[in-house]
């Protein structure tokens, strides 16, 4: 238990992602089915090329397979799945490759608009690769020219799932396999906006007065992209967009880039400074009223109200020639440059899932 009475609190302590579990499960799982070894700890590669060791809570045959579990540690972070088992199933097939299966406490995508299909196991593509990746090499090391069928369970998944928006966004049946780093980072809210102000603060003092704050990974990647900043300019603000434009009022610099999903820069320009899901919502009457003010017509503006998700209104704005994404980073812009000094030179990107950028504001250069 954390002293909360010492006057230097103890750093947050990170975990490991749902999917970090699912490529050790299934990399214990086939290793069993291949090599005949029984493990009780398996390591595994991160996306970054961190290597980690996860314990596993069990490696066992089964009538068609073999199936390993583990204990979903997320560290700090006050995370829906932290203590859940979860658990891989593996069966070896003839066709090549990787085939996954929701097993129990596993979603199914059952509407439009995610980033997986109607239909597809709610097994996201990040975890998807690491696990083909891990199992590749495995069936290299060992001359196999079959396949892995990959069933990932959760226990209690279907439980856990409805203290998460995944059945308003029509994922069924359990939780979703996530993320993008394999790491969980804790998201403390006092902890974490100190870790903005001095990300701010240690990138003007060396010297860059061009900053961009992001939301995640492929933000992060769309910036080195677009601008080749170095890491110290980049601000991993996550969802606190608030710490950074009011900190800047204390630290200015010359130039601040916002770059964030398009959902998430939507909450921006509807005033929100936290863009977390407990705390703001995507509000899609706003975006048909946004499109509706660029020339988007009443089909299109009901389509919106209807649409199962941002990305999915987006798409089609785009689909007939509605800038919907350019908008959007234009009312979120004028709220950013109503919070922070007028000096400062602001711009907003927004991104898709694959980190291409479906919105401009601001000043390019």
């Amino acid at each position: 238990m954390r002293d909360e009475t010492a006057e230097q609190p103890a750093p947050l302590r990170s975990g490991l992602t749902t999917g970090s579990c699912a490529t050790a499960t299934s990399l214990a799982a086939a290793r069993l089915l291949l090599a005949g070894e029984v493990n009780d700890a398996i390591d595994i590669t991160l996306p970054k090329g961190k290597q980690v060791q996860m314990r596993l809570e069990f490696c066992r045959a089964t009538d068609t397979g073999a199936e390993a579990g583990t204990i979903k540690d997320a560290g700090d972070d006050p995370d829906v799945t932290h203590g859940a088992l979860l658990y891989s199933q593996v069966r070896l097939i003839a066709e090549p490759g990787i085939r996954f299966v929701a097993g129990p406490g596993v979603g199914t995508v059952t509407r439009p608009g995610l980033v997986l299909g109607v239909g597809e196991p709610a097994i996201n593509p990040v975890p998807r690769r690491m696990m083909t990746e891990h199992l590749t090499s495995l069936a290299d090391e060992f001359g196999y020219t079959g396949g892995f069928e990959v069933t990932v369970c959760v226990e209690n998944g279907g439980e856990l799932a409805l203290k998460t928006m995944n059945p308003r966004l029509g994922i069924l049946g359990g939780l979703s396999i996530l993320g993008t780093s394999g790491i969980v980072r804790p998201f403390s809210c006092a902890a974490y906006i100190a870790s903005i102000h001095q990300g701010i603060d240690v990138a003007k003092t060396n010297g860059y007065q061009h900053i961009a704050a992001c939301t995640g990974n492929a933000s992060e990647d769309t910036m080195r992209r677009v601008y080749e900043l170095p890491d110290i300019a980049l601000i991993e603000m996550g969802d606190f967009v608030g710490a950074v434009l009011k900190h800047l009022r204390k630290v200015p610099v010359d130039k601040l880039s916002l770059c964030g999903g398009f959902g998430k820069i939507s909450k921006l320009a509807a005033g929100h400074m936290d863009l977390h899901s407990r705390h703001s919502s995507i509000n899609l009457e706003q975006l048909a009223l946004w499109a509706a003010a660029i020339g988007a017509d009443a089909e299109l503006q009901q389509n919106i109200r209807a649409a199962n998700t941002s990305q999915q209104a987006l798409a089609m704005a785009s689909a007939v020639g509605v800038a919907l994404g350019d908008a959007v980073c234009q009312h979120a812009l004028d709220f950013a440059q109503s919070v922070v000094p007028a000096q400062i030179q602001v711009e907003v990107f927004a991104i898709d899932r694959q980190g291409g950028i479906v919105g401009h504001a601001g000043a390019l250069r």
